[in-house]
């Protein structure tokens, strides 16, 4: 998420389906209490994540 990369990049990165990427995205844009990938990133940024 943070290198840009959309959810199938991401999903065929992992081995996974897209729906997964997009469950688990949705999950850590509540975590951070955000609302998108952007906003996810510089948060993470924020807090050391990244």
């Amino acid at each position: 998420m943070a290198t840009g990369s959309s959810n199938r990049e991401i999903a065929e990165a992992l081995g996974t389906a897209e729906g997964t990427v997009k469950n688990h995205a949705s999950s850590i844009f509540a975590k951070l209490g955000v609302r998108d990938r952007t906003r996810a990133v510089l948060r993470g940024l924020e807090l050391g994540y990244i």
